[in-house]
């Protein structure tokens, strides 16, 4: 680590004290950067990395709402609004018990890069609630969704802030969010992205962070004169990430053989073929149900709780060539990287936020694999947000095709991106550094032209 990046990380881990996923994240960027700072004083000079590292509004508010029993309960909301320098403020909104400042500080920072990287004009921002969807009536969930934008709606816009989907956030929480932003504002815009068909969303949507990081371990693969025909994945979650990644792998030739929930996974080595990823669709979008019933239902699979006391997850300990960690953060470490590498994972694909932690990080890179870090695989899902933004601005749809055709070709310049810029800076094939770069330049010499501000 330079000089300047420990100085800089003191100084971020004393102002942003019990942050560790923001320092976490900070510190990945900040030691990719230091060979472009060192060869760019002119940013060190403007203190851009330390702009971008400081958000530029961070709104926190209660969240008051009756349950169906008649009993109040108050949750906290939050919106991180991080850079604006090339766009309006973009990212999800993440309804879990886990949510808290630090996690959505880092979610927004990863934005920034991310967004940066589809070359679609989109500002870095996230936001959520620690309120918990999750055995939640419907009325409850429309109750606390109407309760979250009345606040959240001063805030947002379509020129301003463009909030989308996340973790506990889909296509019912996005409607009832719509819903009474725009009995509010008394106005129909693309304040909201993952919008249903039938009021301005974008076909390919759902399926877009999915098949985005599909794509992009397609293009990883290329390098070598490889695709994925034939190859045998790991995937972790079972949400849409999960379900559409599976879906895409299945179009390109390969089997996928395990999903997960937070109580444990299951191994199917006959693979996830189409018929059993219908029957978790429902069992996961329709029925909420757990991802245990997958066994009981097909006699192939195996299911296996997870201690979450362990060092390790079995999950990363089958034979597999290609893995793509698909849940939420910090859901592989050192140990399970190792047992990855051990077991012949030579692809790694990131379709959630950070999956990875730095020791497991560090081991993929030593070992030279195929590794796609989330602010670039996983970009596809906000790069059809920028792409439903566009068709609201038009008052228009695209074809699934032409969506899709749109995504392939984004994921393809973010892949081309990435490797240009590691090659640029001494560290060829390094997707972390080139991800990390790549995003950082646009960011930065925008904000240059702007001033300080």
């Amino acid at each position: 680590m330079s000089d300047y990046v420990a100085d800089l990380m003191a100084q971020v881990k004393a102002k942003n004290a019990a942050q560790p996923e923001f320092h976490q994240a900070v510190e990945e960027v900040a030691e990719s950067l230091a060979v472009v700072l060192d060869k760019h004083p002119e940013y060190r000079k403007a203190k851009i990395l330390e702009r971008i590292i400081e958000p530029e509004r961070v709104i926190m508010f209660r969240v008051p709402w009756m349950d169906d029993q008649g009993d109040v309960h108050v949750n906290r909301g939050f919106r991180i609004e991080m850079n604006s320098a090339i766009g309006p403020y973009k990212g999800g909104l993440r309804f879990h018990p886990s949510v808290n400042l630090g996690i959505l500080k880092f979610l927004a920072f990863e934005q920034v890069f991310k967004n940066s990287l589809t070359t679609l004009p989109m500002g870095g921002g996230k936001g959520g609630s620690d309120f918990d969807p999750k055995g939640k009536s419907d009325d409850e969930v429309m109750r606390f969704c109407q309760a979250f934008m009345t606040e959240l709606c001063r805030h947002i816009g379509p020129n301003t802030d463009v909030p989308a989907g996340d973790i506990g956030v889909g296509g019912r929480e996005i409607g009832f969010l719509f819903g009474i932003y725009k009995k509010i504002k008394n106005e129909f815009t693309g304040v909201l992205t993952g919008k249903g068909l039938n009021w301005g969303g974008s076909l390919i949507r759902p399926e877009a962070t999915g098949y985005g990081a599909v794509y992009f371990a397609a293009n990883m693969l290329g390098t070598r004169k490889e695709t994925l025909e034939g190859k045998t994945c790991l995937v972790s979650g079972s949400g849409n990430v999960a379900q559409y990644t599976i879906e895409k792998v299945l179009d390109l030739g390969g089997k996928c053989i395990t999903l997960s929930d937070s109580g444990g996974f299951i191994h199917d080595p006959d693979g996830i073929d189409r018929d059993k990823l219908a029957f978790v669709m429902d069992l996961k979008n329709v029925r909420r149900g757990r991802i245990s019933e997958y066994a009981d239902k097909f006699k192939s699979a195996t299911y296996t709780a997870v201690d979450p006391s362990k060092d390790f997850n079995p999950l990363w300990n089958i034979k597999a060539d290609c893995a793509f960690p698909s849940a939420t953060q910090n859901e592989i470490n050192g140990k399970d990287a190792d047992n990855l590498l051990k077991n012949g994972v030579y692809v790694v694909s990131e379709g959630a936020n950070m999956p990875s932690t730095p020791d497991a990080i560090k081991k993929y890179v030593d070992a030279k694999i195929l590794y796609g870090p989330g602010k670039a695989a996983n970009a596809g899902g906000v790069a059809v947000s920028g792409l439903e933004m566009s068709q609201n601005s038009m008052r228009y749809g695209w074809s699934r095709e032409e969506v899709d055709n749109k995504l392939m070709g984004i994921m393809k310049n973010i892949h081309d991106a990435c490797v240009a810029a590691s090659d640029k800076y001494g560290t060829p094939y390094n997707y972390v550094n080139g991800a990390n770069i790549a995003g950082f330049l646009k960011v930065a010499d925008a904000m240059m032209d702007q001033g300080i501000v």
